[in-house]
């Protein structure tokens, strides 16, 4: 049989970022619907056409999004709470913008409405936004209640199908399967498990389906990751369940299962006995599968291989590749070739990194050119090895050169990173005895109030670094540009009556970026970009060698800033855990070590800012939980090393330094017993979304530090009100002591503006000032 390519998605956001663009000037009002719908179209079809171009002989259609497939899904179905005032039929821009976003005003607008009745602190807050499996790609979580109504709301799919088929290109449109989105979303009924929806939301993606074999489809690709986690009896029914009744929507349809992000294991019995037509499986995280896949898998079961990393960025080794999938071939399978997830999670295209290094761009592969592997090693397989040969032999010549290259490896930063001495990861004191000599030292008020640490990179801070970084100012005036930026924060800061303040980070790019130039072993993108969430796009930094700090990185910021006010200025780091996922990482040895490495790096560094005199350092990891494995039989080991690593960067410091740490969107009950472990003298975490819930982990735990709980949703433009904040933090009190607390915004400030960071920490204020007397 011929082997064919398919792809299991594409990058949305556009080679130069268009979707940001289009979108951001759609929300500030500048274009309309329109034109963020045409921009939207043409970002399609342009990638459809080249993923057919490159060799792809079956193209992902519905993988497009202008904000996350999660939320796409919701709309299809009609999952919609009510306080975004939907009152039925098709999902319009404006609901689906509030459900991402927020609202601000009294009313979510329904469609078509032009008229704003804003008050300040009003409307609908965002959907809670958590974490794609272990990826660094947000999603928006479904809400549901029990006796939830689905209903097709946007028929999203069918449309992008059909505008495909317009242009000559026969897709295999792409849905989240149902039992995936149930188990990622969340019950706003007490008690309630949403599973048992399951019955009433399958008519409408049997509605779905039949849509779409009538349109012409003959593939579909249902994607249940959720097949690579740990599953209950009763997951693996409501799999059997709904695929039983999904075969029959629409009998001439076949449908492709895909599963990644790990290995089937002991799901992989209920995955073969689905009565699908084709299973997609990974095997770049786990290649061990293949044997156990192809054994068990009945004849006529297509064969989807995802031999090419969709998440990481190396070239691949064709030739190993081959030997591997050649005998499958040769046993008669129908096997197709793909990526082992979709390639949203990598850059579009190397070719446009013309100022990365030689040796180091020819170690790598993005989107573009990870479907020209695929296509490279199908030809291979259909007309014999001899036919892409030169492509072969130069992929093995890369993968060789990247093994063997002098500037992979450091002696002294191996030697230095395998010491097994155990103080190096224990702080002197516990931290009962810390926290009296620090509270002595810093002398907060009760429910003292802080930032994350950004503030807004506002146009003109943008025009200026890339006015810098293009030679247009010089040094010195771009140096005395970001003084001034940061004396104004300091000031307004004071103004606002923060306790402990921050500097802004005005002259940082991205939270890791900005480290990773300034440690040996990186290497780094010009337009490399992936999207995070919604117009969110981040460049992760490349970590390809042995990673060490060559001199201090943040000290003179510091003591610039601290010099402009008496109260105390926080040292502001990314810690190594999070440095390590939020980077494409190498993989020529165990993360691990790597991370082992960073950790010592940035331990010199909190080492340098306490000499500076710096009192109060946060070590950011807001990806710990992230990095955690899909399957709870590996988290202990994954825990293990991740929290040494966080301790052997602030386990350097005296007592009476107070040591921060900061997460993002984690469910932390069933790693809590870690994150005690970590033991930051303060954490701060994501909890305005969820309303507190996170903090029932920490009650129940006892947690003995200070907490953080968020009480303001940066990801949304919206202004929350002085009661509402309040309320959240009455909410915080009753679950944990109230002298525990801290009162901080949800995340760093960078993407927000102005107008609506100054009223948002006014009110917070003000809720902290209002605890404080109650």
């Amino acid at each position: 049989m011929t082997v064919t390519v398919a792809t299991l998605g594409f990058p949305r956001i556009g080679p130069r970022r268009e979707l940001k663009t289009a979108l951001e000037s759609h929300w500030s009002g500048k274009s309309d619907a329109a034109a963020l719908l045409a921009t939207a179209a043409g970002l399609r079809g342009q990638a459809w056409a080249r993923q057919r171009d490159l060799g792809a002989d079956i193209v992902p259609s519905n993988d497009f999004s202008l904000y996350d497939q999660m939320l796409d899904t919701s709309a299809m179905v009609g999952a919609v709470p009510a306080i975004y005032g939907w009152k039925g039929g098709p999902v319009g821009l404006a609901t689906y913008f509030a459900m991402a976003r927020g609202s601000q005003g009294g009313h979510v607008h329904h469609e078509g409405c032009t008229h704003s009745h804003a008050h300040e602190g009003e409307g609908a807050p965002a959907a809670e936004m958590t974490k794609w499996f272990d990826t660094n790609y947000h999603y928006l979580v479904p809400e549901f209640t029990e006796g939830q109504h689905f209903a097709l709301s946007s028929t999203k799919a069918i449309d992008e199908f059909l505008e495909a088929k317009a242009q000559g290109i026969l897709t295999r449109p792409v849905l989240i399967g149902p039992v995936t989105f149930l188990k990622l979303g969340k019950s706003r009924t007490e008690g309630f498990d949403q599973r048992a929806l399951l019955p009433a939301l399958l008519p409408i993606y049997a509605g779905v389906l039949k849509r779409l074999a009538a349109a012409g489809a003959d593939w579909v690709q249902i994607d249940e990751p959720c097949l690579v986690l740990d599953l209950d009896d009763r997951d693996r029914e409501m799999l059997r369940l709904a695929y039983a009744e999904l075969v029959k929507a629409a009998p001439g349809l076949k449908l492709m299962l895909a599963t990644y992000f790990g290995g089937l294991g002991d799901n992989l019995a209920t995955a073969l006995a689905l009565p699908v037509q084709g299973l997609h499986v990974d095997l770049v995280r786990a290649p061990e599968q293949l044997d156990a896949v192809v054994a068990g898998a009945r004849p006529d079961l297509v064969l989807s291989l995802g031999v090419i990393d969709g998440r990481n960025i190396w070239k691949a080794d064709l030739s190993a590749i081959l030997d591997r999938v050649e005998p499958v071939v040769k046993a008669g399978r129908n096997v197709i070739l793909a990526p082992s997830c979709s390639l949203l999670h990598t850059p579009i295209d190397l070719d446009r990194e013309t100022a990365l290094d030689p040796e180091i761009r020819d170690w790598l592969a993005f989107a573009v050119q990870k479907v020209a592997e695929l296509a490279a090693m199908a030809r291979a397989l259909n007309e014999g090895r001899d036919a892409v040969r030169s492509t072969l032999d130069a992929a093995s010549a890369a993968v060789a050169s990247r093994r063997t290259s002098p500037r992979i490896n450091n002696p002294a930063v191996q030697k230095r990173a395998a010491q097994k001495d155990a103080t190096l990861a224990r702080r002197k004191s516990a931290f009962a005895a810390r926290r009296r000599v620090q509270r002595a030292r810093l002398n907060l008020p009760a429910y003292p109030t802080t930032t994350i640490g950004s503030f807004p990179q506002t146009p003109e801070v943008r025009k200026a670094r890339a006015d810098h970084d293009k030679g247009v100012i010089g040094d010195v005036a771009y140096e005395q540009f970001l003084r001034d930026e940061t004396a104004r924060t300091v000031q307004w800061q004071e103004e606002a009556g923060l306790d402990v303040l921050v500097h802004g980070e005005f002259e940082r790019n991205d939270m890791v970026q900005y480290f990773g130039e300034q440690l040996s072993g990186f290497a780094f993108t010009k337009y490399a970009w992936v999207q995070s969430y919604g117009s969110r796009c981040v460049r992760p930094p490349i970590i390809f060698g042995d990673v060490a700090r060559p001199q201090p990185m943040t000290v003179a910021w510091w003591e610039y800033a601290q010099s402009l006010t008496a109260k105390p200025m926080k040292g502001m780091l990314t810690g190594p855990v999070t440095i390590l996922n939020w980077s494409f990482v190498r993989d020529d040895q165990p993360r691990s070590a790597t991370c082992r490495q960073i950790a010592f790096a940035i331990r010199d560094e909190v080492v340098d800012l306490e000499k500076a005199g710096c009192a109060v350092i946060q070590i950011d990891e807001a990806a710990l939980r992230e990095g955690l494995p899909l399957r709870r039989g590996e988290w202990q080991h994954y825990l293990d090393w991740a929290v040494e690593s966080f301790r052997i960067t602030a386990s350097g410091v005296a007592d009476a330094t107070q040591i921060h740490t900061h997460m993002c969107y984690s469910e932390f009950n069933d790693i809590i017993a870690s994150i005690g472990a970590m033991d930051a003298d303060v954490i701060s975490i994501e909890t305005a979304r969820s309303q507190m819930e996170l903090l029932d982990a920490f009650a129940s735990y006892r947690y003995p530090a200070e907490i953080g709980p968020g009480v303001y949703d940066i990801h949304s433009p919206r202004v929350p009100a002085v009661g509402e904040m309040a309320a959240l933090l009455t909410a915080a009190a009753n679950r944990l002591p109230a002298d525990q607390l801290w009162v901080n915004p949800d995340c760093g400030l960078k993407t927000r503006k102005w107008p609506e960071v100054k009223p948002a920490i006014a009110n917070m204020v003000a809720a902290a000032q209002a605890a404080r007397t109650a």
